[in-house]
């Protein structure tokens, strides 16, 4: 049975078209998962699998775009993914929440139905701050969703590739800084790479990168232009305040 947590708050997501409830404290959603969904192409009847979905925010939101996905939400996190069960059946958006380590084995996802070839498209936004550099916060789930161990992202693209079927896709975001890590964890199985940086204004080095990657294919890698958050005067341009509040939606999402 999974659990929810009383103290909690709700917020609005996608322009007020999402309604999340969320811990008071500790990991909070933010920018990064809309964004994620918002890179993320699907079509109805799609099997989309959002690992490390806390409370369910990127895949929630891509449902909301997108009607008709069949969705699941996992969490390693019984109180996170009994919020995800919530806000799903709050936001009539059917989905099933799991409690499963991403970096568990095959037996382990088999057991929740995760099989290989499984899915049409994997989504994720792992723990990904480097722990040598980092300092944890006190807060074990915190913790736990921001720091990434020197494994994780090898072990979270493996799980994916593994549940993906031929020619799946694979939708992620890291860190800017660590953009080689991330050609490197996908250099084993997967291909037409396209790489979208995010920048928090023009003169500022890119702080994530978003990433789509196809299970299978032989294709070069693409970097596209980069996105701007903010403009001149620090203020969110309206190219991305309409991504988030879930009026658009970026390059990678485009067919």
């Amino acid at each position: 049975m999974i659990d929810v947590v009383t103290d909690i708050t709700e917020d609005a997501f996608l322009g007020g078209q999402l309604l999340l409830k969320q811990k008071r404290s500790g990991h909070r959603a933010g920018h990064d998962a809309i964004l994620l969904a918002a890179a993320t192409q699907a079509q109805p009847g799609d099997r989309v699998v959002d690992l490390g979905a806390g409370i369910g925010t990127a895949g929630l939101a891509l449902a909301r775009r997108v009607a008709g996905i069949k969705l699941r939400l996992v969490e390693i996190d019984p109180e996170l993914a009994g919020l995800a069960h919530a806000n799903a059946a709050a936001n009539a958006i059917a989905a099933e929440a799991i409690v499963l380590d991403v970096m568990a084995d095959a037996q382990a996802f088999a057991i929740h139905g995760l099989v290989p070839d499984s899915a049409d498209i994997v989504m994720m936004n792992p723990p990904f701050n480097d722990a040598a550099r980092h300092r944890g916060s006190p807060d074990q789930a915190r913790r736990t969703a921001h720091v990434a161990m020197e494994e994780t992202l090898h072990a979270w693209v493996h799980a994916a590739r593994r549940i993906l079927r031929s020619n799946g896709v694979l939708t992620l975001i890291w860190r800017a800084d660590g953009v080689a890590e991330v050609l490197a964890a996908l250099s084993r199985g997967f291909g037409s790479v396209s790489i979208l940086p995010v920048h928090g204004d023009a003169a500022s080095p890119a702080i994530r990168v978003l990433v789509r990657a196809i299970k299978g294919s032989r294709a070069p890698m693409r970097l596209l232009p980069g996105l701007m958050l903010n403009d001149e005067s620090s203020v969110p341009k309206k190219e991305v305040r309409n991504i988030l509040e879930g009026r658009a939606v970026l390059p990678l999402a485009e067919p």
